[in-house]
C-alpha cells in the first residue's frame, strides 16, 4: 500500500492544495460509458439532464475535440425540450439557457487567464439559481465548488470516447440509475 506523503493540515482536510474530497472523488469513477459515436455523447448528455436538478455544478474535462461541447448541447436540448441552438461559449464564455427545470448557465473556461475572472461571468448566480455546465473547469480554480459532478472524457485510439463520471455524495444515488458500464 503506497502513503501519500506531503503537507496535510491538522483537519486532513486538504493535501497539496487540494481536498481530500477531491482525490476521492476524482480517482474513483462512480461510472464509466464508452461513447463510439457522437451520437452516444449526445444521449449520454441527455441521460444526464433527466437526473440535474437546480444547484447542480457539472464539470467537463478533456483534451479540445473530446466532446465536452457536444455532451452539454445534448444535456441543453434535452432540458429545454426542443432542438435549439446551441453554440459553443468559446468566445464569449457564458451562454444561458432558459429550461423548464431551471436555468442552464454554460461556461467555457478556456480563454480565462486569471481563475479571479470567473467572478465577473455572474458564477454566484449560476450557482444559487441554475444548473452549470463548465467546460475546462480547471482555469476556474478554486471557485468551482468540489460538490460536483464531473464529467472526464477521453480520445479512444479509435476515436470513440471513454466517459469517466465522478462525483459528490448529491450525485451517487442518481446515477446508479444511468444504463451503462457502471
Amino acid at each position: 500500500m503506497r502513503q501519500i506523503s506531503g503537507p496535510v493540515d491538522s483537519a486532513c482536510q486538504t493535501f497539496r492544495g487540494r481536498s481530500v474530497y477531491h482525490f476521492i472523488t476524482h480517482r474513483f469513477p462512480l461510472f464509466s460509458r464508452l461513447l463510439l459515436t457522437e451520437s452516444d455523447t449526445t444521449n449520454l448528455g441527455a441521460d444526464l439532464a433527466a437526473l440535474a436538478r437546480p444547484g447542480d455544478v457539472i464539470a467537463l474535462v478533456g483534451d479540445l475535440g473530446a466532446g465536452k461541447s457536444v455532451l452539454a448541447r445534448g444535456f441543453i436540448r434535452a432540458l429545454a425540450g426542443q432542438d435549439i441552438d446551441v453554440p459553443s461559449p468559446t468566445f464569449t464564455l457564458l451562454q444561458t439557457y432558459e429550461t423548464p427545470t431551471a436555468v442552464v448557465w454554460h461556461f467555457d473556461l478556456y480563454r480565462l487567464e486569471d481563475p479571479d475572472e470567473i467572478w465577473e461571468l455572474g458564477v454566484e448566480d449560476a450557482f444559487d439559481e441554475g444548473i452549470s455546465l463548465f467546460e475546462w473547469p480547471g482555469n476556474g480554480g478554486s471557485a468551482i465548488p468540489a460538490d460536483r459532478l464531473t464529467i472526464s472524457l477521453t480520445i479512444q485510439p479509435d476515436e470513440a470516447r471513454l466517459a469517466n463520471l465522478s462525483g459528490g455524495p448529491s450525485w451517487t444515488d442518481r446515477l446508479k440509475g444511468l444504463p451503462g458500464d457502471g
